[in-house]
């Protein structure tokens, strides 16, 4: 039976998050204290030997994107936390921030010192606002006892755009703009906010640093899968038992979490499909439960591990329908400033409306899965080019479900 592991979660439940010296005394701050004592590559080199991957959904090594922005000399650069947990299901950094906010400071201080930054911010989804209570009254605490130095850290608001989760896009909004991806490269870590070199990690990739500081690279990276090493914090949801949040070791696999923690599936029926990593996640069959949850393992079977967000769906749950409203919700969401994702997710959702109500036209599945093929490559950010995945993963394990609905 698969056990949960708490590093992201280790202080869930054992201290006061509003009060700054229960995090302290459980050990909070002194990875910043150690960091500090370092050399700046030497941080950059630790988090880069730990094997940290984003957890935000690209899996970049963050040591190594840390130093594309360490190696740049400049007056100015920053650090930005992507807490713009937009996607539906999701709520893994709403748990992290409310209960543990002190530890995302002290990543992010972390991240700074290494890069050579003095200047934080924080994007947080528009509809936790009490959230961005809770963060400003944990700066103000960390300031107060003068913990972060001279790092400085603002909270900002996001507007409820799904399109600013996208790194480029979040920074367009903290300068004011709409929310728009930007055309790359020039990358964030080398242009970012306000032209400067900026970092962005989510929420879950910053509180794994003081960790990873304070007990070393090589016991980060033998945890989990090899290739993504550490954990992955989980959100079940859907027609499943247990309706929870869970931290598990990377190699553990879809169907230990269905059925360890998630209990098996609701009113004892059998289980479709599962989709994991958000609206824009895969489909997943059950022949292909026993994969691990690591980043390579998820993209080897067509699929993103994503935020982390496990949607689970029963025997009688029509995919088609599922499909339909996940595509009027992309179309809703894309900015249009891309031709190929504005009228893309306009013409897949046009399509599987008719499909879903019975009124398909010849050649509308085979259009579908052309369209969506050229929508992974020829969308501007990562909006566009994963907005297709229900439909193209669906289409490939579940198209006799497709085939009952044509006329």
């Amino acid at each position: 039976m698969a056990e949960e592991m708490r590093i992201v979660l280790r202080n869930l439940g054992k201290i006061d998050p509003l009060n700054i010296d229960e995090y302290i005394n459980a050990g909070g701050y002194k990875s910043l204290e150690k960091a500090r004592a370092m050399s700046q590559t030497e941080v950059i080199d630790e988090v880069k030997k730990s094997g940290l991957r984003g957890r935000g959904g690209a899996g970049f090594n963050t040591g190594m994107k840390w130093s594309f922005s360490y190696g740049i000399k400049t007056d100015q650069k920053y650090v930005v936390c992507n807490a713009d947990e937009g996607e539906p299901g999701t709520y893994k950094d709403r748990i992290i921030m409310e209960n543990d906010p002190q530890s995302l400071l002290e990543g992010m201080a972390i991240c700074g010192y290494a890069i050579g930054s003095n200047q934080g911010y924080i994007y947080c989804r528009g509809e936790y606002p009490y959230v961005v209570e809770k963060l400003n009254k944990a700066i103000d605490q960390a300031k107060a006892k003068g913990v972060l130095g001279d790092f400085n850290i603002e909270v900002r608001m996001g507007g409820g755009a799904y399109v600013c989760g996208e790194e480029s896009a979040l920074i367009e909004s903290i300068e004011g703009h709409r929310g728009e991806p930007r055309f790359k490269p020039p990358f964030p870590p080398v242009i970012g906010l306000w032209g400067k070199p900026t970092i962005v990690n989510n929420v879950e990739t910053f509180v794994n640093i003081p960790a990873i500081l304070e007990k070393g690279a090589d016991w980060y990276k033998a945890i989990g899968a090899s290739s993504y090493p550490g954990t992955k914090v989980l959100t079940l949801t859907g027609d499943v038992n247990n309706r929870i949040f869970v931290e598990v070791p990377t190699n553990t696999t879809i169907r230990q979490v269905l059925d360890d923690f998630g209990g098996g599936v609701a009113g004892g029926k059998k289980v479709k499909a599962i989709q994991i990593g958000g609206t824009s996640g895969g489909f997943i069959p059950e022949s292909l439960f026993d994969t691990q949850l690591d980043f390579d393992s998820m993209s080897a079977i067509g699929a993103t591990l994503g935020s982390g967000a496990f949607f689970v769906m029963d025997e009688t749950r029509d995919i088609v329908d599922v499909v339909d409203r996940i595509m009027k919700f992309f179309e809703h969401e894309s900015c249009g400033k891309c031709t190929p994702c504005r009228e893309g997710t306009h013409r897949m959702h046009e399509m599987m409306e008719r499909l879903n109500h019975g009124h398909a036209k010849a050649g509308d599945l085979d259009n579908l899965e052309r369209l969506g093929t050229v929508m992974t490559k020829a969308c501007l950010c990562g909006l566009g080019q994963a907005a297709p995945s229900p439909v193209l993963t669906t289409l490939k394990h579940f198209k006799p479900e497709y085939a009952a609905k044509l006329n």
